[in-house]
């Protein structure tokens, strides 16, 4: 059983949802040692979260925000603002979302469906860099 574990520095992107597949996997070379494995992805921060979701259609992307956006609007009478009116609602979206991920990992390869690819999800105006730790282990 092998470890390993990593911490992937995302660059700053903009308030939306942001397909990280490839990023994650360019970063992560060791998973090419791993037949059968499993990847853990955390996210570091409070107003982020990572999803799993459609990754071809840009559309899904839109849609995701806009949904989001009506669950947790800015305007409610939040009592935490000092960071600015984008702060707690992206709090709460990053809550309903989650802060981590755990995949599986088949001949060094993510084992995501054929449609699916692995979103940051920025729920900040403008949210900065954002650091991911990967920790996978398997055989």
């Amino acid at each position: 059983m092998k470890w390993f574990q990593s911490v992937v520095q995302l660059s700053p992107k903009a308030r939306g949802f942001h397909l990280i597949t490839s990023e994650l996997s360019s970063a992560l070379g060791e998973l090419s040692e791993i037949k059968v494995g499993l990847l853990h992805l955390f996210i570091q921060h409070t107003s982020a979260s990572l999803t799993i979701n459609e990754n071809a259609d840009p559309d899904v992307q839109r849609d995701l925000e806009m949904a989001m956006s009506h669950v947790a609007p800015e305007g409610l009478p939040y009592t935490h603002t000092m960071e600015g009116s984008d702060d707690m609602p992206a709090h709460v979206k990053a809550s309903l979302l989650g802060s981590s991920l755990t995949i599986p990992i088949h001949e060094g390869r993510l084992m995501l469906g054929t449609w699916q690819g692995i979103y940051l999800c920025e729920h900040r105006n403008h949210g900065g860099s954002r650091r991911v730790v990967a920790t996978f282990y398997g055989a």
